[in-house]
């Protein structure tokens, strides 16, 4: 009798040890059943309240269903129980990584260190916290002792090829990377990471054309592991529904949004970062949060308890114009308590939302929140759709389009359409900023920023990179924001000829926009 047979005939029997059901509601979430996963987790936990594998196992399929909270819960209860339970503190720290919560992330993997000083996971895990937050040395040695235990453990490579790509030592990367690329046994996940670091080693030797091709290699593997494939394009089939729908609108469908009373946790200051991934938007916040009593919060779906249907369609869009105060009032505080349970403070001068992709939110943006600042930062299309396609990004529905340098190029014309026709029609209190004005003048374009805003300006705002380094920026764009003020401008022409096919898309709103050679 196999395993999975074994504990489905104690379950069967109504057994009260939590192991066998645990064991099935792994079998379960593998199979994609996560509800049946969660409904024997349960029955576990009802005959052992205080197991700590299955309270931990719990907190793993909490954790994958975005219920941060909830798992962390199960993680405290099980360490509660049982303080040196490794399993606990490793998906503790898994928690904590996925909410951006870096620091508490690695003080969990030191604890499990502590516990254990040769768990390779933990290495792992902490070489790549280290190396993401610029720290090499101690990168390169927690990931060392990781190869130690497990040589092809994918994020002890990965985390030791940063380390030596940020010191610019192209060679050492590729080095550390060899090994497990050559295997054929790679999952497609890590392949993806691997051979996007890759990319990024062969493009510090300016070796353009097989940096595309290794780019193009981490994209099919991204693609493959997420069983993208047959022209699949959901994210922007939406986008473009949604131009469509507020291109069909007018100015008169949207009137200024009534004078709506503060809610509970409303920050004084509210400001909109957005326009598009890989256009200056970690940049900018990074800046603002430079500022005293300024808070931010990094590409969170704080505006996801509200419906999309109204976003595409006609008649959606025209509702949501006549929301009555009440229907505003509601919906403004679930915002709100959604950034408070992100961990953030609101109680200073001002609240920063930063997310790329918000510009399809902006019909929301309106009816809400009439007294926000809207910064849209905006980049050379060219620069911008190059850099989407050799980045590599978390997986959701927008960056699931970057698999290739047309479908970014067909998404980024479809958000900019859809960004232009709602700032045509809609109320909004929005500052258009340039990045390149950005590094090129630093002190006026940021002057001219806190002035809309309502912030006072300082020369705080010029070490934006101390302040971004002791808040553990989360995007991808973190090892760019610790350098400092990088000038990223013009970096698509070392690859015009792989970009070629796609100007025809870009074309209009690089003459648009003003960055027409």
């Amino acid at each position: 009798m196999n395993p999975i047979e074994a504990a489905t005939a104690a379950v069967h029997a109504q057994t009260r040890d939590p192991a066998p059901y645990c064991t099935l509601a792994w079998a379960r979430a593998q199979a994609g059943d996560l509800p049946g996963a969660m409904a024997l987790l349960t029955e576990a936990l009802r005959h052992a309240p205080r197991d700590p594998a299955a309270l931990t196992t719990m907190a793993v399929m909490l954790r994958h269903q975005g219920q941060l909270r909830e798992a962390l819960q199960h993680c405290d209860a099980a360490l509660a129980a049982a303080p040196r339970h490794i399993d606990a503190w490793l998906v503790r720290a898994y928690v904590f990584s996925t909410g951006g919560s870096f620091p508490s992330a690695i003080e969990c993997y030191r604890a499990v260190l502590a516990i254990d000083p040769a768990q390779g996971e933990a290495h792992a895990g902490l070489a790549e916290l280290l190396a993401h937050a610029g720290d090499r040395a101690g990168a390169r040695s927690h990931a060392a002792a990781a190869l130690a235990a497990d040589p092809s453990n994918p994020s002890a490579a990965a985390a030791l090829a940063r380390a030596e790509l940020e010191d610019g030592h192209p060679d050492a990367a590729k080095r550390a990377l060899a090994p497990l690329l050559s295997g054929a046994t790679l999952a497609d996940e890590n392949r993806a990471v691997l051979a996007n670091l890759l990319g990024d080693a062969l493009d510090q030797q300016d070796r353009c054309a097989e940096a595309c091709a290794a780019y193009g290699e981490a994209k099919a593997a991204f693609a493959r592991s997420h069983g993208l494939g047959g022209g699949q394009h959901p994210h922007r089939v939406f986008v473009e529904q949604a131009a469509v729908a507020m291109a069909a609108t007018s100015a008169s469908d949207w009137p200024a949004a009534p004078a709506l009373p503060p809610v509970a946790g409303e920050a004084a200051h509210h400001i909109f970062v957005l326009g598009y991934p890989r256009s200056g938007n970690s940049l900018m916040e990074a800046v603002l949060g430079a500022l005293p009593g300024v808070s931010a919060l990094e590409e969170r779906p704080t505006l996801a308890m509200l419906d999309n249907g109204w976003l595409a369609s006609a008649a959606g869009l025209k509702r949501l114009g006549a929301l009555t105060v009440g229907e505003r009032q509601q919906l403004r505080a679930a915002y709100w308590q959604r950034v408070q349970g992100a961990g953030v403070d609101t109680g200073g001068q001002a609240f920063i939302d930063m997310d790329p992709l918000k510009g399809l939110n902006l019909p929301l943006i309106a009816a809400l929140f009439p007294e926000a600042q809207v910064l849209w930062l905006r980049r050379d299309p060219r620069d911008v759709v190059w850099s989407c396609f050799h980045t590599h990004f978390v997986p959701n529905a927008a960056t699931l389009e970057f698999t290739s340098l047309e479908s970014v190029a067909r998404h980024y014309d479809a958000m900019m359409r859809l960004i232009t026709a709602a700032v045509e029609r809609l109320p909004l209190k929005l500052m258009v900023v340039d990045y390149h004005a950005l590094v090129s003048d630093f002190d006026a374009t940021t002057q001219a920023v806190c002035a809309a805003i309502g912030l006072e300006w300082s020369e705080d705002l010029r070490r934006f990179d101390r302040s971004a380094g002791a808040r553990a920026v989360g995007t991808a764009s973190a090892a760019q924001v610790r350098r400092g003020l990088y000038d990223g401008r013009a970096q698509w022409r070392r690859y015009s000829g792989q970009l070629a096919p796609v100007l025809p898309i870009l074309e209009p709103w690089i003459a648009r926009f003003g960055y027409a050679d």
